[in-house]
C-alpha cells in the first residue's frame, strides 16, 4: 500500500500544486475590513474543493467577518468519528519585502510553493484533503473507512475570538470520538515527529504615558519622564539573568519535564548549527538549565512583538515622546492557566513601574489560549505513529509544538482529544516574507494521512 499509495500522490502531484496556488491567490487576511470578502471567497474555494472530494454535505458558516467552513462524510457506521480542524485565514503581508514573488501571487519553484498560506495553513488543508484522495484511490472505497467531519475557521491568525460561539452554536454538527489538529509544524525533512503538545498563549498591550504630549527635548531633556526608557526598563526587567521570567509566581503551575518527555527530546536529530540554518533566529538564547527543544517546546516564553514610541519613520522631530507601548506575548507550558498569567502580569507591571508613569495594560482575555497535551495512553497516537512511518518511510520522532491555537478549547466543547498533524517546517518562515512549504511535506503528508485512515478504522 506504501508504493501505491506515493505512486498515486506522484501522479497527481501537479493538481496538488495548482489547487494550493490557486487558493494562495486569494488573499484571505484575518483581522483587515478590505479582505472580508477575501475571506468569503477563501471558505467558497475549500468548500467547493470538499466536495469536490466527495463530501456529500458542506456548508460555509459566517462568523463575524470570519466565515468557516464545516464538511460531514459520515458513512461508515460502527467506525470512529473524526473531526478535522485547520484554518483559511492569513497574516497580512508587507509585499516591499517579499523577493521570491508577490505574497498572493503563489508560484512553484525548487521543491516549494511560496505565498502567504502555502504552509501556513492553506498546505495543511490541502494535505488532508490529498490524503483522503489518495485513501479512496488506493483502497477501493467509496466512501472514508472513518466517518470525517471537518471545521475550518476564518480568524485563527487573530485568536479565534468567534469560535467558542461557533462550536456552541453547531454543537450538534460537530460531535466527535477524535479531534485531528493540524495547524502545527513537524520537525524535519529526514525526521518526522509527531506533535504531543500545543504552547498557550496570552497577549498583553502595554502603555507607558509619559509628558502630556510630545514635547522637545531641549526644553525638558533631565527632569521630564521619559515612557520609552521605562517602558524599555519594565521589558528589560521581565527575566533575571538565568533566563526566567520574573513574574511573582510565575512558574508555580508549570508542570515538571518527564524524564521519558526529555528522553524523546533528545533523541531527535539536532545541532545548533542545523536550528540556527533553518530558523535564522542567529543566535540561542533562553532559560538556563534547558535544552533548545526543552525550552521551545516544554518550558514557558515571552516575547516583546511590537515597541512604538517618538518617531518611528520619518524625520524625527527631538521630542521626548507623551507615549511608548509595547505588544507581549506569553507563550504558556503544560499546566499554566491564561488567567493566572494575566493576573500575574497585572500584579507585577503595577509593582515594577516607577511612580510619575501612568500606565494602561491590556489583556486580551477573549483570544487567550490554553496549553493541551494529548494524553500519553491515546491508542491513535500510536496509530499516528505507524502512520508517519509509513508516509515518511522514516520512523518518527515525538515533538511538541511552540506556537499556540484553541487545542484546549476543541478538547473541551467537543468532548474528545485532541491529536496533532502538520506539514509546516520552521524554515517555512511562518508570518514572515516569503512563505513557503516543500511539496514533498505535503505529499509525504498525504500518504500518511491516507494510511491513517485506514489503520484508525482497523484499530
Amino acid at each position: 500500500m506504501a508504493d501505491e499509495t506515493h505512486q498515486y500522490l506522484s501522479w497527481h502531484i501537479d493538481d496538488l500544486i495548482g489547487e494550493l496556488t490557486e487558493w494562495v491567490r486569494i488573499p484571505s487576511v484575518a483581522g483587515v475590513p478590505e479582505h472580508a470578502q477575501d475571506l468569503l471567497r477563501s471558505a467558497h474555494w475549500l468548500a467547493g474543493a470538499l466536495r469536490a472530494t466527495g463530501f456529500p454535505e458542506v456548508q460555509v458558516w459566517n462568523a463575524p467577518d470570519a466565515p468557516a467552513v464545516h464538511a460531514e462524510w459520515c458513512a461508515a457506521p460502527g467506525a470512529p468519528t473524526v473531526l478535522i480542524y485547520s484554518h483559511h485565514d492569513v497574516r497580512a503581508a508587507k509585499e516591499e519585502q517579499w523577493v521570491e514573488t508577490a505574497p498572493f501571487e503563489a508560484v512553484a519553484r525548487d521543491g516549494y510553493v511560496y505565498g502567504r498560506g502555502a504552509s501556513d495553513a492553506k498546505g495543511q488543508v490541502l494535505s488532508h484533503l490529498w490524503g483522503i484522495r489518495t485513501h479512496l484511490a488506493v483502497t477501493g472505497r467509496t466512501a472514508p473507512a472513518v466517518n470525517l467531519k471537518v471545521l475550518v475557521e476564518g480568524e485563527e491568525e487573530t485568536g479565534s475570538a468567534h469560535l467558542a460561539g461557533l462550536l456552541d452554536e453547531h454543537r450538534d454538527r460537530l460531535g466527535a470520538d477524535l479531534v485531528v489538529f493540524s495547524d502545527t509544524m513537524n520537525w524535519h525533512t529526514g525526521q518526522p515527529a509527531v506533535c504531543t503538545s500545543l504552547r498557550g498563549m496570552v497577549s498583553a498591550q502595554l502603555r507607558v504615558h509619559g509628558p502630556l504630549r510630545d514635547v522637545h527635548s531641549g526644553g525638558v531633556s533631565g527632569p521630564a519622564p521619559n515612557p520609552a526608557v521605562e517602558l524599555a526598563r519594565l521589558i528589560g526587567a521581565l527575566h533575571d539573568d538565568r533566563g526566567r521570567i520574573t513574574l511573582p509566581g510565575f512558574y508555580d503551575d508549570v508542570l515538571p519535564l518527564t524524564g521519558a518527555r526529555r528522553a524523546e527530546l533528545a533523541a531527535l536529530r539536532y545541532t545548533d548549527e542545523d536550528w540556527l540554518a533553518r530558523s535564522e533566529t542567529r543566535g540561542i538564547h533562553g532559560e538556563a538549565g534547558y535544552t533548545v527543544l526543552e525550552r521551545l517546546w516544554a518550558r514557558p516564553a515571552v516575547e516583546v512583538i511590537s515597541m512604538l514610541a517618538g518617531d518611528p519613520t520619518g524625520p524625527s522631530r527631538g521630542a521626548v515622546p507623551a507615549l511608548a507601548e509595547a505588544a507581549l506575548s506569553f507563550r504558556t507550558a503544560p499546566g499554566q492557566c491564561a488567567a493566572k498569567v494575566a493576573d500575574r502580569l497585572r500584579q507585577w507591571v503595577a509593582e515594577e513601574i516607577k511612580d510619575g508613569f501612568p500606565y494602561d495594560l491590556s489583556v486580551a482575555e477573549q483570544i487567550s489560549q490554553e496549553p493541551y497535551q494529548t494524553p500519553a495512553d491515546l491508542p491513535a497516537l500510536s496509530v499516528l505513529a505507524d502512520a508517519t512511518h509509513a508516509g515518511f518511510g522514516v520512523a518518527p520522532g515525538r515533538m511538541g509544538n511552540a506556537g499556540s491555537g484553541p487545542a484546549a478549547l476543541l478538547a473541551e466543547r467537543i468532548g474528545a482529544p485532541v491529536l496533532f498533524f502538520g506539514t509546516g517546517l520552521v524554515e517555512d518562515r511562518w508570518h514572515d516574507s516569503d512563505e513557503r512549504v516543500a511539496v514533498s511535506m505535503l505529499t509525504r503528508g498525504a500518504a500518511t494521512l491516507a494510511h491513517f485512515w485506514q489503520r484508525l478504522a482497523a484499530a
